[in-house]
Formats: C-alpha cells, sequence, structure tokens
C-alpha cells in the first residue's frame, strides 16, 4: 500500500506458555502472554487439554468473527497479513492519540494540523513516530513500547476479520481506501503446537524447549506478517518466560533478563532497527547454559551425570594451537584487548556465568594476516544509500573491529564439545570474515546449538546461529574441527549476503547460498592461516566434492527443480496487489535439494576465474558497501561485475551469457564439465585415489579364501588423510560393487570412522547398508538418532535399501527401530 503506514501490535499466546511476536510494517509490538482470561503455566507442563480448550475458544471466536466478516462488503478496504496455524480471537483498532505519556508528541502533530480529522491526526502522529531519526532510537523504542500500551477503542468493537489457510484479513466496516484505515491494529492469537514454524521439543538434555525452525513457510504459524521480502520492518519484543530458561532472539543488544514480580518468571525484551524481512525473525527459548572458557565444577559434574550425548572427545597432543593464546595469534597481535561482560543470572537455582565471558576481541589493530587483508581496497566514496538506521558501515570504530561481542550456548551435555568445536574457533571465523568482507553487519552474535531434530547443519538470522550438533566435534582427532569451522564460516558469511543483504525474489536463493557457500571456503582458510597453494589445494578438493554432489543430484532429479532463475524475465515482478508466487515453494523434492548451494558456488567460481580470485573478492567488499540494506535481484550483482570488469563483456561474457548458461536452464554449463577434470588430478585427490587401489587390492585379496582359515592381513601403509579426503575415499570405495568384510573392519579400524565427522560418517554409513556390514549397524543407528541434520542426504538411500528402511521409523523425538 503506497504512502501507507500501520503499526501491527502483536498478542501471542504461544500454547499458553511463552510469548513473543514482532511486528510488521514498521510496527511496534507487545509480547504478552496473558491474553483475556488465559493463564500461563510452566514451561514443562505441556497441557493437551487445555489447548484443545483454547482451541475451542479460538474456534467460536472465528465462527463469530465469520458472521461479523459477511456484515462488511468487497467494496470495504481489506489489510491482508500472511498466517498460518493460528489461532486469532480477537483484531482491534488502537487509540495512540489517548497515551498521555506522549503528549509532547502529540502536540507537536497538534499544531502542525489543526483543523484535520482524528483520522489524519493520528496518521500524522504515526508519520511522526515512524520518522523519528536514528539518532533518538532509544526514545523511539520507548515510544513504541508504549503505543503497544494504549488501549483499544472507546465504544469497545472490534474490527472485522476472517482467517483461511494461508491469510489474515482485516476490514473496517465502510472505509474503503487505505488512508481511512486504522494506522495502529492489535492482534491477539495462539500458535499452534504442530505450527510449521515453531518446533516445541526436548533438547538433548531432555528438557523442554522451543525454537523457530526455519520452515518452508517462514515464520507464518509464529506471528501474521506480510512475508514478501520488500515488505521488511523493525520489530520489538518483550518475552514472558520460566525464570530457570534462557530466551534468545534477533536483536541488536544483549536482553537482561528481568523477574516479572512473583519470581517464578522472567522478562525478556529484544529489538532490531534495521528493517529485515519478517522471515529473519528467530527465537529460541530452553535450558540453555552459556559455555565459558572454563567449564564450572557444577556443570562438569551434571556433564558427567547426562547420558545419551556421546562421548566427550580428548584433544590430542598438539591441539594447543586452538587454545585462548593462540587462538589469535596467527590473525594478530598477542595483546588483543578482551572485553569483560557483567554478570547475570539465567535460572532461579543461582547458576551465574559471565554474560559475555567470550565477548573478546574488540579490536585486532595489528594482525598480521598470512593472506592479503582486503581492508585498504574499497572507495570509502560510496555512501550509505539504504533508509535512515544506525549503520555499522557508517561507524568509524566498527570498521576496525574485527571480532564481534559473541556468546556461545547449548545444553549441558554438549558444554565440552561445544567448548572446543565452536567457542575456541569462532573468534578466529569472525576475524577471518572481517579480513574478507569488512566491517560486521551486526554488532554482536550469539550461537545455540539446538536440539537434535534440527532439519539443517546450521541457519543464519540477524545477531543469532544456530548449529546443529553434528557439526560438533564426536572424535579426538584435530581434523574434526574442518566441518564446524567450515560451517560456522557459511554461516557467518550470511550476515552479509542473505541478512543485509538478500534477495528480492524468493526463486532467487542460490544468490545467498551460492555467496556462502563460496566464501565459507576463503573464510576457513584464511582462519586457518593456509598458505596460497594449501588454499589452492583444499579449495579444489572440496570442489571435485560438490561437483560430484551436484552431478549426482542433477541425475535424480527433476529439471524444473534445477534451474537458479525459474521466473526468467519475469524476476521480481509482483502483482498489483502486491502477491508474488514462490514457485516450487512447497514441492517436498525440493527440500532434499542443494542446487542452489552448489550450483550458485560454480557460478561465483567461474566468475572469480575470469577477473581472479583476489580481484573478485575486492569486488564483493565494493558490492557490500553499494547494496548494504537492501535487497537484490542476480541482475543487480551481474550487471555492476561486468561495469566494474569491462573486458569480461568484450571477451563475449554478457549478462545473457550468464543467463543462457548458469540461471536460467537446466543441467550443467561446459566450463564445470572441463573445469572437473583438472579438479580430479590435483595433489589431494591423487592422494587418495592411491588409498583407493590399496584398499581394493585388500579386498580382492580376501575373496575366495575361508572364513574358517586363519590368514594373517597384509601389512600397508596407509597415508595420514584429512576429513574431505576421507570423504572422497570412502565415496569412491562406494563405487565398487564388492568389499569383503575384513576389509570393512580393517579400514573402520585404520580410520576410525565412527568417531569421524559427520560428512565421513555419512559415507561410512553408505558403505555400511550398501555392504550389509552388519557388525556397523549400530554406528548407522546412532548416525540416524544422533545426525538427523544430515537428512538431506538420506534419501538415496532408500532406492537400494527398501527393506533395510522398513526396519526404522521417525517420530518428533528422532529416530526408532520398531
Amino acid at each position: 500500500m503506497p504512502d501507507t503506514a500501520f503499526a501491527i501490535l502483536c498478542s501471542m499466546n504461544a500454547q499458553g506458555q511463552i510469548g513473543p511476536g514482532p511486528g510488521e510494517e514498521d510496527a511496534t509490538v507487545e509480547d504478552v502472554t496473558k491474553g483475556p482470561g488465559k493463564t500461563t503455566p510452566k514451561i514443562e507442563k505441556v497441557c493437551d487439554e487445555a489447548w484443545i480448550g483454547s482451541q475451542n475458544a479460538a474456534e467460536t471466536n472465528n465462527i463469530q468473527s465469520s458472521h461479523l466478516w459477511e456484515t462488511t462488503s468487497d467494496c470495504d478496504f481489506t489489510l491482508v497479513l500472511d498466517c498460518c496455524d493460528l489461532f486469532v480471537s480477537n483484531v482491534e483498532e488502537v487509540d495512540l492519540t489517548t497515551a498521555s505519556v506522549m503528549s509532547s508528541l502529540h502536540m507537536e502533530v497538534a499544531s502542525d494540523s489543526s483543523g484535520v480529522t482524528p483520522v489524519d491526526q493520528e496518521a500524522a502522529f504515526i508519520h511522526k513516530l515512524l520518522s523519528m531519526p536514528s539518532s533518538l532510537g532509544r526514545q523511539k523504542h520507548k515510544l513504541f513500547l508504549l503505543c503497544s500500551q494504549a488501549p483499544g477503542p472507546q465504544d469497545g468493537s472490534a474490527l472485522q476479520f476472517h482467517r483461511d489457510r494461508w491469510s489474515l484479513q482485516v476490514r473496517k466496516k465502510g472505509i474503503s481506501s487505505p488512508q481511512q484505515f486504522p494506522r495502529a491494529v492489535r492482534i491477539c492469537y495462539e500458535t499452534s503446537p504442530t505450527g510449521g514454524s515453531v518446533r516445541w521439543t526436548k533438547d538433548q538434555d531432555n528438557r523442554v524447549c522451543v525454537y523457530t525452525a526455519g520452515s518452508p513457510i517462514n515464520n507464518r504459524a509464529l506471528f501474521p506478517c506480510q512475508e514478501p521480502p520488500v515488505a521488511m520492518s523493525t520489530w520489538q519484543a518483550t518475552v514472558r518466560a520460566p525464570s530457570e530458561c534462557v530466551v534468545l532472539m534477533s536483536g541488536e543488544e544483549q536482553a537482561v533478563p528481568i523477574e516479572d514480580g512473583d519470581t517464578l518468571f522472567s522478562v525478556w525484551s529484544y529489538y532490531v532497527t534495521m528493517p529485515m524481512p519478517a522471515s529473519t525473525f528467530t527465537l529460541a527459548v530452553g535450558h540453555w547454559s552459556q559455555v565459558t572458557a572454563e567449564i564450572p565444577e557444577d556443570l562438569e559434574r551434571s556433564m558427567r551425570d547426562r547420558i545419551n550425548c556421546g562421548k566427550i572427545p580428548k584433544p590430542r597432543p598438539g591441539f594447543t594451537a586452538w587454545t585462548d593464546v593462540g587462538l589469535l595469534s596467527g590473525l594478530g597481535s598477542s595483546s588483543s584487548e578482551v572485553v569483560k561482560g557483567s554478570l547475570f543470572q539465567t535460572g532461579s537455582g543461582g547458576q551465574t556465568t559471565r554474560s559475555d565471558s567470550a565477548f573478546c576481541y574488540s579490536s585486532l589493530e595489528d594482525e598480521g594476516l598470512s593472506v592479503t587483508d582486503y581492508s585498504g581496497i574499497v572507495d570509502d566514496g560510496i555512501s550509505c544509500s539504504h533508509g535512515d538506521y544506525p549503520c555499522r558501515f557508517a561507524e568509524r570504530a566498527a570498521r576496525s573491529q574485527r571480532v564481534i561481542p559473541h556468546r556461545v550456548f547449548t545444553p549441558v551435555c554438549l558444554m565440552q564439545k561445544a567448548q572446543i568445536g565452536v567457542l575456541k574457533m569462532l573468534p578466529r571465523c569472525l576475524a577471518a570474515a572481517h579480513a574478507v568482507l569488512g566491517v560486521h553487519p551486526f554488532s554482536r552474535l550469539d550461537v545455540l546449538i539446538v536440539p537434535a531434530g534440527f532439519s539443517s547443519l546450521g541457519m543464519a538470522s540477524p545477531h543469532m546461529i544456530f548449529l546443529s550438533q553434528s557439526v560438533l566435534c564426536s572424535g579426538s582427532e584435530e581434523n574434526g574441527l574442518s566441518l564446524c569451522g567450515s560451517r560456522m564460516c557459511h554461516e557467518i558469511a550470511h550476515s552479509w549476503f542473505g541478512l543485509v543483504i538478500g534477495a528480492r525474489d524468493w526463486t532467487e536463493e542460490w544468490i545467498s547460498e551460492g555467496f556462502a557457500t563460496y566464501l565459507e571456503d576463503i573464510i576457513w582458510a584464511k582462519a586457518q592461516q593456509l598458505s596460497l597453494q594449501e588454499t589452492a589445494d583444499q579449495s579444489d578438493l572440496k570442489a571435485l566434492l560438490r561437483w560430484r554432489r551436484l552431478s549426482d543430484e542433477l541425475q535424480n532429479s527433476e529439471e524444473e527443480l534445477q534451474i537458479l532463475r525459474p521466473n526468467t524475465e519475469n524476476t521480481g515482478l509482483v502483482s498489483e496487489s502486491g502477491s508474488s508466487t514462490v514457485k516450487h515453494a512447497l514441492n517436498p523434492d525440493k527440500t532434499f535439494m542443494q542446487v542452489h548451494y552448489l550450483k550458485g558456488y560454480f557460478l561465483f567460481r567461474f566468475l572469480a576465474s575470469q577477473v581472479g580470485e583476489q580481484q573478485f573478492i575486492d569486488f564483493f567488499r565494493l558490492f557490500v558497501k553499494k547494496y548494504h540494506g537492501h535487497l537484490i535481484l542476480s541482475q543487480d550483482f551481474l550487471r555492476m561485475l561486468l561495469i566494474t570488469f569491462p573486458d569480461m563483456e568484450r571477451e563475449g561474457l554478457t549478462l545473457s551469457a550468464i543467463y543462457a548458461d548458469w540461471l536460467d536452464r537446466p543441467g550443467i554449463p561446459k566450463w564445470l564439465y572441463e573445469r572437473s577434470a583438472v579438479w580430479s588430478q590435483t595433489r589431494l585427490v591423487e592422494e587418495v585415489k592411491a588409498e583407493v587401489v590399496k584398499w581394493t587390492l585388500l579386498s580382492q585379496s580376501h575373496q575366495g579364501k575361508s572364513r574358517k582359515r586363519k590368514r594373517m592381513e597384509p601389512k600397508v601403509n596407509y597415508r595420514e588423510l584429512m576429513s574431505e579426503q576421507l570423504v572422497l575415499l570412502l565415496e569412491l570405495l562406494l563405487e565398487e560393487l564388492e568389499l569383503s568384510v575384513a576389509t570393512l573392519r580393517s579400514l573402520q579400524r585404520t580410520y576410525n570412522l565412527q568417531n569421524q565427522d559427520t560428512e565421513v560418517k555419512h559415507r561410512w554409513c553408505e558403505l555400511v547398508v550398501k555392504h550389509s556390514y552388519t557388525q556397523a549397524y549400530r554406528d548407522v543407528e546412532n548416525f540416524l538418532v544422533h545426525d538427523q541434520a544430515m537428512g538431506v542426504y538420506l534419501n538415496k538411500w532408500t532406492n537400494q535399501h527398501v527393506e533395510w528402511w522398513r526396519r526404522w521409523s521417525c517420530d518428533t523425538r528422532g529416530y526408532r527401530r520398531r
């Protein structure tokens, strides 16, 4: 709706327990857990009868609303909000003019608008409120909060609303234009326990928790919103939760919980001033513990008492390269400044931790990076072109902040794994990302190890990253850090590409995922302090693994799902009503596809090969400086690239040629076929091929020998392989028709496969299933239970082992054997 602003106040009751909820369209928010006539029991008490009762009450309200809806006219203006699986009990207009505490702002508006109607005066008031400059941010937040507490209409009348499967429609009888429609609306509703946007489950300590699941319907089942990315908004939220819980949310400042009178509950407040799409809002409430450099004795005892969380890895000799002393020694001065945090109470049991104990290294002025630091190449003449909000790209202090304040939260039983695998590497990854891309777009970062049922290895949101337990090191090998480090670098890269710069059309998800996949290798190589040759070798090995995965996926998927720009020339277009269709959005096959990650990654590899990798990274920084705070289409990036490097177009690489080869057609471009042959002959790959020969010869030597006859295995010197090499070794062995039981047993023992990272274990489990190696079925069972985030790769197993899979089933608590 042009030139029209609405403030939407959401009052939410989530299963009668915890109440988050953001606003839309530069909205204000009141998040309360008690709606009219409702109570708020403890989080542990999930009462089905209470839910059924509240659901019935909500349905009754919906029936009554439907009758009122029929009294309105199709000529009346309709406010349409996206929602799904929400039970709306009331929608009412909010009278902001009665908020006496905002009298000064009212007087200012009144003096400028004498003789106008109350409707116009309220519109002027909201316009004045939304137009307040970012320099008055704290005052603006306070006013938004006061707006959320404003009363409803004096005559007690409610707005008419109608809810269908995918939307909430609101009307005011007799109002036919958006200019006359109420400027502030309060919506009271409840979420569903089975709603697709949030997941109520138990964490690895068997404690109840809830978190936003990052589902295909985004946050529609969490709050009414306007889903198209262009409907960006700020948000404020006040979440009331049991005092023993920790509430984490997308927010610019670390929330300090305030006791809510009866001491059984605490109130947490968060806000975001950068307008963001509603889909980026993230929330997690649970009994998380903060990971510190030294684990408190009471938590260490608790860890020993926990079961079913796997073994804690013991660092091998030489692991000190990742200790606090050496953590940033390669990236900077040993006198790096550490920002200490205040103490806060995380629960009623008296557990106290430093709120930002790992808020470390706010300034790394003298970093001696092993690879070129690109910080000085960007043209400072490019200024911010987005709307008014406190932008870190404009802050001089932010430019030198290599590592932003950060914290890590986890269930108690995973504390030590998270300490080794995440807390110690996170500052290094953040510093490396800054060296590559420049200013961190967000001022702080929380990382949470989410429950085992999380369907991805990681998910990035403003100020927050969800990580699967599958990325944590499960063995004693230092190589186990590779998956964790590269995944963190991937999610950190999304701060630049996916969040502060987003896709204007949902079908172009390759923009964010392709960027992040390409950048994760560059950032992780820098974090490891690799030489140029080591970086190239590692990059080529990963490229070959991705090529094999993409090639396999394209052979087993519909052609329509292989196109990165399915709307072609209509990409980014919307109807007159503002609606748009997301092609294949709910196609279940798309959930298991990686093409937008992989084909997007290879497009960037191709472009880098045309201009040079360092020049390509330099261009990324220029692009970020120009487009931060904006939503983009693929053409925005490609056009700026071709303008910056005019030789590309002179040599025949035009925008239409890139569309035709990479974005608008299925299949694999010619360049990728040719390049994959080169990757297959690199040093690290040749080392793996040599090991494959050893293992196939060993298996052949076992054929025809009697099982009853004792035999000596030939002594073979096997090369020590890095994690990615192990993945390739197992993939190549999967191509063998037969492998003897003795070979599989020796393979498992030689590389300690059950304790390698998740990518390695995945290929090992494929070998186990393919060759019916019953002695390692327990490894497969553990993989299915503890590594559910790898589900995106498991669908291809069923083609060859349907009967084996029928012995397993999956419910909301994980995989179990029948």
